[in-house]
């Protein structure tokens, strides 16, 4: 093995694999919510309104917490707010087991979206780029954003064997989210110990290593400080960064009005059983991760991010219109599959953007923002599923909408500028410092 590979090597077992790791259990948390309304609702009375208002209402804790979190992170430890952060949402996920009520309903929601807040932007702007220089990120962002899909692929059957479970007088959708978030917080104490801020804190690189690695991310800060050195006030006001968050707000809309209430239509569509449903929904979550990693290998390869973006999104929608317009299950599922794929092989090469030409702070702030505000998109895409399925007894109308929104962000991505950053893809790049190191 090269000093190249083994160091690649240990970047990603010990950097990329934890917040893996993490990722695909706070993805879990997320969707549970998705597969506990099969047989919640109907426990608790919950209406299809009821569930939407609740499911999206997460996202506003998201508003109020995530770029003073991001920003916090990044100038304290990134590393011991991403482990706060699995403790207190293991905790408050946990809760969700006791609510009875509307309101109390929408208390917990928010109070998990408050503990999860800043949890992805910390990853991307504070912590992948201290160990991955902008040539290696694309990649390593789509690898650790694939988390999102297997945990689908793992939680989906998961869910719908635990919905069956009865014990200690709680029924199955109370069980899901205590056993949920009781890996959570389990995860967060196991963190302290694993995932560190910087490369001299850790055992398992050379000092010679460790050097090369720091050096490699402090040249690219004075790229971009060489470019503009953005205060936190001007990254959070600048045009690209505004335009950011209107392009994450029409794909979140989007993305969550078809995650959320996935379990819930294709049962309405196929007719299948709560635990039939889980398993189905494998194949479209398997064949995303499959185009979320070929996205990012092509984005690490050419450099070119637009595309790369715009183009699944226009799939997404395709998919998502054509797949409400047929009647066939048969043909409605192929395009749950294509709709899939769309939604989610953009993701890790998004968060390479605002990262691409800002750092530290400013870097974390302007992610925290665009994350916050393209959430709302998470309250707003479920709310308004449920809002029309309510008035129309119909998802149709809703879908085709949410098709809209996914064009308008994909056209919208493509009136950035090609080049939104400095050359900063790495004086440095792996052969240099493999020259470096041996």
């Amino acid at each position: 093995m090269t000093i190249k590979g083994s160091v690649t090597k240990r970047k990603y077992l010990n950097v990329i694999l934890p917040l893996f790791i993490a990722s695909m259990i706070a993805y879990i948390d997320r969707l549970n919510i998705s597969y506990a309304a099969l047989t919640m609702n109907k426990d608790l009375g919950f209406t299809a309104q009821i569930f939407g208002m609740g499911a999206g209402i997460l996202f506003f804790g998201y508003v109020v917490f995530e770029v003073p979190g991001t920003v916090f992170a990044e100038k304290r430890s990134p590393s011991k707010w991403v482990v706060r952060i699995m403790l207190t949402w293991g905790i408050v996920t946990s809760l969700m087991c006791f609510v009875h009520t509307e309101l109390q309903f929408y208390i917990v929601r928010f109070l998990v979206g408050a503990a999860e807040a800043s949890f992805y932007p910390v990853c991307y702007s504070a912590i992948v780029p201290r160990w991955f220089n902008a040539k290696e990120r694309p990649k390593a962002l789509s690898i650790l954003l694939t988390s999102m899909l297997v945990s689908s692929i793992i939680g989906s059957p998961l869910a719908g064997m635990i919905l069956g479970i009865t014990a200690f007088g709680f029924k199955g959708w109370q069980m899901l989210f205590i056993l949920e978030g009781t890996m959570a917080f389990i995860f967060g104490i196991i963190l302290i110990f694993w995932l560190k801020d910087w490369p001299e804190d850790v055992n398992w690189l050379t000092q010679e290593e460790k050097k090369a690695i720091r050096a490699d991310y402090e040249r690219e800060v004075a790229a971009k400080n060489s470019v503009k050195k953005y205060t936190l006030w001007e990254a959070l006001s600048d045009k690209t960064v505004l335009k950011l968050c209107f392009i994450y707000f029409m794909w979140v809309t989007g993305f969550w009005g078809f995650g959320f209430w996935l379990p819930t239509v294709l049962k309405s569509v196929s007719g299948l059983s709560n635990s039939s449903v889980s398993w189905l929904i494998i194949i479209p979550m398997s064949a995303a991760l499959v185009g979320f990693v070929i996205n990012g290998n092509s984005t690490s390869k050419t450099g070119e991010t637009r595309w790369h973006i715009a183009l699944p999104l226009f799939i997404g929608a395709v998919g998502m219109a054509l797949g409400t317009l047929v009647s066939n299950p048969v043909l409605s599922f192929i395009f749950t599959c294509v709709t899939a794929i769309g939604v989610y092989v953009g993701m890790g090469v998004w968060w390479t953007v605002p990262i691409s030409f800002l750092s530290g702070p400013a870097a974390a702030g302007a992610t925290g923002l665009i994350n916050s505000i393209g959430n709302l998109g998470g309250f707003t895409g479920p709310y308004f599923v449920g809002f029309v399925k309510g008035s129309t007894g119909s998802y149709t109308a809703a879908y085709i909408c949410l098709a809209v929104s996914l064009v308008i962000a994909g056209v919208t991505m493509l009136t950035l500028k090609k080049k939104v950053h400095a050359d900063v893809s790495c004086e440095k790049d792996d052969n240099n410092l493999n020259k470096e190191l041996g």
